[in-house]
């Protein structure tokens, strides 16, 4: 999965979160730029990464993740660990 691929599956994932067809991610976005994005919905949101993408968080790398670029630097990093 390259980076494109997996920023639309990271939109889509963000859209049905929220429920906002409007949302449009970038590296730079973090929960600032989105209004329901609170400590609950960021757990639903890793969560639900964890489970489309097989892939497990620990909390360090939880609380690293400033944005999703980071986000999704680690999901890559992780996808590609596994082979």
């Amino acid at each position: 999965m390259n980076r494109a691929e997996l920023f639309q599956t990271l939109n889509q994932i963000f859209r049905e979160n929220f429920d906002d067809e409007s949302i449009e991610l970038t590296d730079e976005t973090s929960s600032a730029d989105i209004e329901d994005w609170d400590s609950l919905e960021q757990i639903n949101l890793i969560v639900t990464i964890q489970e489309r993408f097989g892939v497990k968080f620990n909390i360090d790398e939880v609380n690293k993740m400033k944005n999703v670029g980071e986000m999704a630097d680690f999901i890559l990093r992780k996808l590609e660990a596994r082979g």
